[in-house]
């Protein structure tokens, strides 16, 4: 009897998990679910929005074996709300919209005026969400970034939104702005948010009042002078007073941030020759360590002191001999360093008198002034930062770029 009763429980059991499971698994499955890439934002009429997505497609093959780029899948649709998009969309398209592979949301600069908390926080509400998904403010409308997006060196558009801020360690004409990153800026007492500023590429080369723009880095996304079949470019970065976008960073600001944030590994500058007049130098530099910033919150205008240490390279190739000596070297890394205050000193009164933003936050390193967290609420460090005065004091040894000098 007890082995009867113990087979008609096992029997149950068995029914009760195939039940259970059998409708899920086929909800689930990867024929069911629609996978999308990108996510853009813009403002519709009547207080609405309007979403596109992008969704993820397999690469062709062609008779000869290789591999083609498959058409991108693109739809857009007009809703008061992302979650009311994906609802009507999901009708539409016959299958689960997931976004689990969502690498990349982008808003444009005009819906970003007016503010996108409400748009992030309903994002990264959806577990589906990725935190490390890369947000964009793009300078077009986001329908147009998404289109015009089409990578040349990749047949995989999901590969390309994976990798392109990857080039920030190595130029810092970008940054690797994540939605998870922005979500807690958005909501830290030191720390104000930031985004990957993107835009159209634009056919600049003819441009006269373009043709310092190698020397003086004074370019961003819409302007750079670039000519090529990947329609979209993500040049310099997209600065935030809470959810509002308050203004842009170019390519050289965009270095100043990310070397303050400790977030570079090496970037080319150029800087004026002390020994030949009217001529520059490209001078490779890395940050040697992290930044030193100290923070005196005495009275309401606080003075911060930051000093960075920096080794670089000559990059220019040249057959001036000078370049060997070390009297001369002494005196273009005193060039360098000049010019290095210059830039960080701009930037910072940029970011505290302009932008009236602590995008860097620099109140991180107020905290210990502080008992606790309520005096440093009393502080009111957001406001009180556009008063701020700043010192940079820069260390920099520069070496010959010839391999002659390290034998």
């Amino acid at each position: 009897m007890n082995k009867l009763v113990r087979n008609i429980f096992i029997f149950i059991l068995i029914i009760v998990f195939i039940m259970a499971f059998s409708n899920s698994y086929l909800s689930l499955s990867i024929d069911n679910l629609a996978y999308i890439l990108a996510i853009g934002i813009d403002k519709a009429d009547e207080n609405n929005l309007l979403v596109t997505f992008q969704f993820s497609t397999t690469t062709q093959a062609n008779e000869a074996g290789t591999a083609e780029k498959a058409p991108a899948i693109i739809n857009s649709v007009k809703a008061s709300s992302i979650s009311s998009a994906i609802n009507l969309l999901n009708g539409y398209v016959g299958k689960q919209l997931n976004m689990s592979h969502c690498k990349i949301i982008i808003f444009s600069e005009e819906f970003a005026l007016d503010g996108i908390s409400e748009e992030v926080y309903t994002l990264i509400n959806d577990t589906q969400v990725r935190p490390s998904a890369n947000i964009v403010i793009s300078k077009c409308p986001a329908k147009d970034y998404i289109e015009n997006t089409s990578p040349e060196l990749e047949n995989l558009i999901s590969k390309y939104y994976e990798i392109f801020t990857n080039s920030s360690q190595y130029t810092g004409f970008t940054a690797d702005s994540t939605i998870g990153k922005f979500f807690n800026n958005l909501i830290c007492t030191t720390y104000q948010p930031t985004a990957i500023l993107g835009g159209l590429t634009s056919d600049n080369l003819s441009d006269e009042s373009n043709s310092d723009y190698n020397k003086n880095y004074n370019i961003k996304s819409n302007t750079a002078p670039i000519e090529g079949e990947n329609g979209s470019e993500n040049i310099g970065i997209a600065a935030f007073h809470r959810d509002k976008i308050v203004g842009e960073l170019d390519a050289l600001e965009s270095i100043a941030f990310l070397t303050l944030n400790n977030n570079i590994n090496r970037f080319l500058v150029s800087i004026p020759d002390p020994i030949n007049s009217g001529r520059n130098l490209d001078i490779y530099l890395s940050p040697k360590n992290s930044p030193s910033v100290k923070v005196d919150t005495s009275s309401s205008s606080p003075f911060i002191n930051v000093s960075l240490d920096f080794s670089g390279q000559i990059y220019s190739m040249s057959d001036n001999s000078e370049y060997l000596k070390p009297e001369v070297l002494d005196t273009i890394s005193e060039s360098c360093k000049q010019y290095l205050e210059t830039l960080f000193l701009n930037y910072l009164y940029k970011t505290s008198k302009e932008l009236k933003s602590d995008i860097n936050g620099l109140g991180k390193y107020a905290l210990k002034n502080f008992f606790n967290t309520q005096e440093f609420d009393s502080y009111n460090w957001h406001k009180n930062y556009q008063n701020a005065f700043f010192k940079v004091d820069i260390n920099s040894i520069v070496k010959s770029g010839m391999l002659i000098t390290d034998t």
